[in-house]
């Protein structure tokens, strides 16, 4: 049985804003899309339905269908208040990652600083010193 894929309109947003930042690699991930800064991983969109993949379904609290991205923080995600309230969720695999419940009304110019701030946290010290000095 084929995997559900996201939406290829939220896709789209998302390597907008990813693709826009150097050196980063678009590739399809286990499920999903993900953007990568050399190896990590800083954005990552999966879409869950009929509550698979269990552990999105499980820390997003949502069986599906639901579109999801998450993403990295600079700190633990848990010292954000407003990260553990809708439409935002904390995955339990690792302490500085985020999760954002996608829908079309999602407000992208809130999401596109995240999703920079991802990319800062893991990428290589002159590049992310490069991207924060161009976008001030």
């Amino acid at each position: 049985m084929p995997q559900p894929q996201p939406p290829e309109a939220i896709v789209e947003k998302v390597r907008l804003i990813c693709l826009d930042l150097p050196d980063v690699v678009e590739e399809a991930a286990w499920t999903g899309t993900r953007w990568c800064i050399r190896t990590k991983n800083f954005a990552h969109v999966v879409m869950i339905d009929g509550g698979w993949p269990p552990a999105y379904a499980q820390a997003a609290a949502n069986d599906g269908p639901a579109c999801v991205l998450t993403f990295r923080t600079p700190q633990p995600a848990a010292d954000t208040p407003r990260f553990a309230r809708p439409p935002f969720f904390l995955p339990v695999w690792w302490r500085d990652i985020v999760g954002i419940m996608l829908t079309p009304d999602s407000d992208w110019d809130a999401i596109e600083p995240l999703l920079v701030a991802s990319y800062c946290t893991l990428a290589p010290k002159a590049l992310a010193a490069r991207v924060a000095a161009q976008r001030q």
